[in-house]
């Protein structure tokens, strides 16, 4: 593999937790007086951080979201994960063969630490990621569509941006990689293509994921 460093984004990559969190933020923001499908949280949020959701509330009704919204959001998230929360179908076959090739990944989340370990906590994939190895955007200055956070996981695991892809389904997402000078692979299981464009490469199952890895071109032969 040419790549040296594979970065998995969580919510919808990893786990398969887009369905419930954006059911969930829809009617939390529905109870608050901010009527909210769950199509509209797909479109709005999918893939960023929690300070984009009040940005855009404030930015569109000129109301502040209540303080502890954010706690009583994560409160109902995890209760959920902890019944409800699955692994995307395959990651966990992916994985195995990163880890016993010996490929360097970890994980870049737009999400907080305490919900990237609930998620993984609730599905089984703790095994695969150490401290080492987990990246929140808590841990940079702006979430994604900025590169920050992409970035800051390539420094600290030690690899060049141009040497690394990134895996992800959400638009923001692919436009972080993008703007940290990275190759990124669109997921489309939830996300129709036409919203990944850009993405070096796109796929729809996870099944799919490690033969592109694996016969991935040089970027001047694409």
């Amino acid at each position: 593999m040419r790549y040296e460093l594979v970065i998995f984004d969580n919510d919808g990559v990893l786990v398969d937790s887009e369905s419930i969190s954006n059911r969930l933020l829809a009617a939390y923001l529905t109870e608050l007086g901010h009527p909210t499908s769950y199509e509209d949280s797909i479109r709005d949020y999918m893939g960023s951080a929690m300070h984009r959701v009040h940005e855009l509330v404030l930015e569109r009704t000129g109301q502040r979201l209540p303080e502890g919204f954010d706690d009583v959001f994560h409160g109902r998230v995890f209760a959920a994960f902890e019944r409800e929360l699955k692994a995307v179908v395959g990651v966990v076959d992916v994985l195995e063969k990163l880890a016993g090739d010996r490929v360097p990944y970890c994980v870049a989340s737009s999400g907080s630490h305490e919900r990237i370990r609930v998620g993984h906590r609730s599905t089984g994939l703790e095994r695969f990621f150490d401290e080492g190895r987990i990246f929140s955007s808590e841990d940079v200055g702006r979430g994604k569509p900025a590169p920050d956070l992409f970035l800051y996981a390539a420094e600290r695991m030690g690899v060049v941006p141009e040497r690394c892809v990134v895996v992800e389904d959400s638009p923001l997402g692919v436009q972080a990689a993008l703007a940290a000078g990275m190759d990124v692979y669109g997921f489309t299981a939830m996300t129709p293509a036409g919203r990944l464009a850009g993405a070096t490469r796109l796929f729809a199952g996870m099944g799919e994921l490690v033969d592109l890895l694996l016969s991935a071109s040089d970027r001047g032969a694409r």
